[in-house]
């Protein structure tokens, strides 16, 4: 929830990934989505306000981005709006997701249709909703040569594992928290957005009495099909781990804490279905052995150890990556940059691939994934005029 990234992607025999721009939120708006993320009062009224505020601000950064690169509008066939991420849940009966950004504000505002509403076709389905990158992860970096993994770390994590076989399925899910405790955290401590580096997390210690109960939450030993948010892993969550504490650890202990609590449960959830069988050491702890059986064991279809390639804002913490290399022995962890693929702009390049699957009438989600019934064509068209 730092603020929007744009891509302006050319689809030919390959993607081509033609230019990119961020465009933070203003504070004032940033406040405004987090505090919509939790039940509140008048909340009909500050969401109907944010998700117009959204789509403006939506419009603008497209307008920006083509106005950089001399682009003009009338050459672009459609824009993909994920929106921003309100509510996510999949565990109500009946389930929902809430995306807001208006796209008929988004259309209005560059003169280009627009692709949105994303996840709610494939819950109708019975699905999760999300992840929704694997399919695309699929069509770019899948190779018959070696078994790999993509792990998306944003606020929430998720993973696509890439059988070398093609006979063998795609599986991805959500790991767990990403960066959305670690960015919390530093909200509270640091009065900044993120632990820029993991400067933060650098100067402290992994609590181990602290990181098991964290682990213990049962979202972790639940089988895939699954999909998570902040909802559950919020600063109230943490907080009430933290109380149930003898002795408070330091901020700075909490923060690395944080970091291996990701690092632990992305490394398990790719453990579960590989080779790799032993944990590594965190800031110099002892190794220890675990089952499949510890986070859900959720069966994946990879026959080696895989190669492991990091996009989203996680991807750019030192201190995250060399966590999740130390968790995963014998596996190449890398940024997908090494396969040409800027780890910054893997999301908004997924859902540019998106919206051209809605406008080809091509199906843009993967049922084993998602849990729905059938693969489905995904989102709604938004035209300007």
């Amino acid at each position: 929830m730092d603020g929007i990234d744009v891509a302006l992607v050319r689809f030919g025999s390959q993607l081509e990934f033609v230019a990119g721009h961020s465009l933070p939120f203003p504070l004032e708006l940033k406040k405004d989505l987090l505090a919509l993320c939790t039940p509140g009062e008048n909340e009909i009224d500050r969401l109907g306000c944010a998700d117009v505020a959204l789509g403006r601000l939506f419009a603008q950064a497209v307008r920006e981005l083509l106005a950089k690169v001399g682009v003009s509008p009338v050459l672009v066939r459609a824009i993909g709006s994920h929106g921003q991420t309100i509510r996510h849940r999949p565990g109500l009966q009946p389930a929902f997701t809430l995306q807001i950004g208006d796209p008929n504000v988004i259309a209005a505002g560059t003169g280009i249709p627009v692709v949105a509403d994303f996840r709610r076709k494939d819950m109708a389905l019975g699905g999760q909703g999300a992840p929704l990158v694997p399919a695309f992860q699929e069509a770019i970096f899948r190779t018959k040569d070696k078994d790999r993994v993509v792990v998306n770390i944003g606020g929430i994590a998720n993973l696509t594992a890439l059988p070398a076989n093609p006979a063998a399925p795609v599986l991805g899910f959500d790991t767990g928290p990403g960066n959305t405790l670690l960015d919390a955290w530093s909200r509270r401590v640091l009065n900044a957005p993120m632990d820029r580096d993991g400067a933060l997390a650098a100067r402290g210690h992994v609590q181990a009495e602290l990181l098991q109960a964290l682990l213990a939450e049962p979202y972790f030993s639940q089988p895939a099909p699954k999909s998570t948010g902040p909802e559950l892993f919020s600063a109230a969550w943490l907080e009430r781990h933290l109380a149930a504490l003898a002795v408070a650890p330091s901020d700075a202990d909490v923060q690395a804490t944080l970091v291996a609590l990701t690092a632990r449960s992305i490394a398990e959830a790719i453990r579960s279905g590989t080779g790799v069988s032993l944990v590594g050491s965190e800031h110099g702890r002892d190794a220890h052995a675990t089952s499949e059986s510890d986070m859900g064991g959720t069966p994946m279809p990879l026959e080696t150890q895989p190669d492991v390639f990091v996009c989203g804002g996680g991807a750019r913490n030192p201190v995250l990556m060399r966590a999740l290399a130390a968790q995963l022995p014998g596996c190449r962890v890398d940024a997908t940059d090494a396969l040409g693929v800027s780890a910054s702009w893997v999301e908004a390049l997924a859902f540019a691939w998106l919206a051209r699957q809605r406008v080809l009438g091509l199906p843009g989600n993967c049922p084993q994934v998602t849990g729905a019934s059938r693969a489905t064509v995904l989102g709604g068209v938004f035209f300007p005029e």
